[in-house]
């Protein structure tokens, strides 16, 4: 075998072996900061879990909740009347499908609590027109069990106050626009809540609803001001409890509802979540997870791609170990550097690069010293060999 083929069976070997452990993606994007325990662009972190959408826009995607599918079976195992059964005229029945309300039967309730989540429900009031205002087709959409409402209301072509129309956070803001389909049809709702958080007496999230009205966007992250009333205000540092029922409101009109399901929403960041922009003591933890992991992985690693990933570790949490292990890895490598023939320095470009992205990398956002000579020397070396441009 000559040696021209030699070389160049050895450098695809070692490209096969860096490859994985590439400088590309570790060292590229503006690194963590005291609200963000991640890089930008950062590959450690969490891809997004994958939810199948359903076939037909509005029929619940894999991951949602259902809690009526229009079977007898999903009502009584997902319901409950909220009126003792001595006192109820009659009961919420299933006809055609369809959850229907029955004057005197109380709310009902789901037996699942629901935090923050997407919300998708659709009802339909009476064909036949009975009452005006608020006593035609009335009924509530509630979240933590009857704290804040969504108005259903047939106010198509039938006025009454403003923030008791359809799409309303009932008592607290009117809806952008009567977005409502003729009585008779199916309303839909796709709605967004999000709980208000409150700690110590301090209203950190007001909480919101976003509501879309058959597609149209009628409540646009609107503060909940505490959840609204009839003729009242609530105080704005009402507790939110973690989870409640969601309950649909009895109001006297056979008003039905159909295909009911949700999905609960990742935490916002006063929750504990981690995403967005979190307190400096939790994103301090989570770098530290991150860290840590890195470094468990390095003890798996030897040479160049060990030292790489104990300097990655290093961009979320100092730590005087893995900065020397790293320290001793570079000049193994460099000194290893130092003993090949320049002609033979090829096999060694893609470590070479790699290695000298971390070094700059770090360099940039000063987490390793200006006078660093590994760095200098694996920055000339590069230019030397032509593997990179003279800045």
């Amino acid at each position: 075998m000559n040696r021209l083929k030699k070389t160049f069976i050895i450098l695809c070997v070692a490209l096969a072996v860096s490859g994985t452990l590439s400088a590309n993606g570790a060292f590229f994007g503006d690194p963590p900061d005291d609200h963000h325990p991640w890089a930008v662009h950062d590959q450690n972190r969490p891809l997004p879990s994958v939810v199948t959408p359903a076939v037909k826009i509005g029929q619940p995607p894999s991951d949602a909740i259902v809690l009526f599918d229009g079977t007898e079976a999903s009502f009584h195992e997902n319901w409950r009347h909220n009126r003792p059964a001595d006192k109820r005229e009659q009961n919420w029945v299933v006809i055609e499908g369809t959850l229907q309300s029955m004057q005197g039967s109380g709310n009902l309730s789901s037996l699942t609590e629901l935090g923050d989540c997407q919300l998708h429900i659709e009802w339909r009031a009476p064909t036949e027109i009975v009452g005006r205002g608020q006593g035609r087709g009335n009924s509530g959409v509630f979240f933590m069990d009857d704290m804040v409402e969504v108005q259903v209301l047939d106010n198509f072509d039938n006025p009454t106050y403003a923030d008791g129309t359809a799409g309303a956070v009932y008592g607290v803001m009117p809806p952008a626009a009567n977005a409502l389909r003729p009585r008779g049809e199916w309303q839909i709702y796709d709605i967004i809540f999000r709980r208000s958080i409150v700690r110590e007496g301090e209203i950190l999230d007001p909480g919101s609803l976003t509501v879309l009205q058959n597609g149209v966007l009628v409540q646009d992250n609107t503060p909940l001001e505490g959840g609204g009333g009839y003729k009242t205000r609530k105080p704005l540092d009402r507790i939110f409890p973690e989870l409640g029922a969601l309950m649909l409101q009895d109001h006297g009109n056979p008003v039905r509802f159909r295909n009911i399901w949700y999905r609960p929403l990742r935490p916002r960041a006063l929750d504990g979540g981690s995403d967005g922009r979190l307190s400096k003591e939790s994103t301090l933890a989570k770098r530290g997870e991150i860290a840590a992991e890195l470094r468990q992985h390095a003890r798996t690693l030897e040479g160049q791609p060990k030292a790489l990933r104990l300097l990655e570790s290093l961009k979320y949490e100092e730590d005087a170990g893995a900065r020397t292990e790293a320290d001793n890895l570079i000049a193994l490598y460099v000194a290893k550097l130092k003993k090949i023939a320049p002609l033979e320095m090829e096999v060694e470009k893609s470590q070479v690069l790699s290695l000298d992205e971390a070094l700059q990398y770090m360099h940039r956002y000063k987490l390793i010293q200006d006078d660093c000579p590994m760095r200098s020397f694996i920055n000339d070396l590069a230019i030397q060999q032509g593997w990179k441009k003279d800045k």
